[in-house]
């Protein structure tokens, strides 16, 4: 296993979208029809559409964006959840031992892929606010505030190992030994 300090970023911002869509409400209807020559009958389902539109207001905290190329996304991504509550500021001793990676992602690249990861909670935000039993966003227009960010070094232990012909690689959280890859 190889210790390394991973780089990640993390973005607050205050969030306000006002949105145009539609709540779908579904109803029942009987419906008569034909089959064999008899006559039958069934429920069928059926959705009304009306128009819906408002803002909806969220707030994010420590949305994680891994600053690293080097590792599979996916997985490093599935390692969560890191407890952010108890990083410490940087000293030399904590990466004495370890490999400290640098940032290969920028700060506004970060925040262009933490901005998908809000968008995804803000949908989900409207659709509460929207109701009914289904919801479709025609339009939706978010607007950020409030942006700060945290570049962090998170603790992973990185391995690989081959079997036949083929090389396996796996990842553990260093702070919960949480393991992720491939076997």
């Amino acid at each position: 296993l190889k210790g390394v300090y991973t780089p990640y970023w993390t973005y607050d911002a205050v969030t306000d979208t006002p949105y145009v869509g539609q709540r779908g409400v579904d109803y029942t209807e009987t419906e008569t029809y034909r089959e064999n020559g008899e006559t039958k009958t069934r429920s069928v389902t059926r959705t009304a559409w009306y128009p819906a539109s408002g803002q909806v207001h969220v707030d994010f905290d420590d949305v994680l964006i891994l600053g690293s190329r080097s590792l599979p996304h996916d997985k490093a991504d599935s390692l969560g959840p890191w407890r952010l509550d108890k990083l410490q500021a940087y000293r030399d001793d904590y990466v004495s031992g370890f490999t400290v990676e640098a940032y290969q992602v920028g700060l506004e690249p970060g925040f262009t892929e933490a901005r998908g990861v809000m968008e995804n909670e803000i949908r989900g935000a409207i659709c509460s606010d929207i109701g009914g039993d289904h919801q479709r966003i025609l339009q939706m227009s978010p607007r950020y505030s409030d942006i700060h960010f945290k570049h962090i070094l998170l603790p992973i232990w990185i391995s690989s190992y081959r079997y036949g012909d083929q090389v396996y690689r796996f990842l553990v959280n260093g702070q919960t030994g949480k393991v992720q890859g491939e076997r």
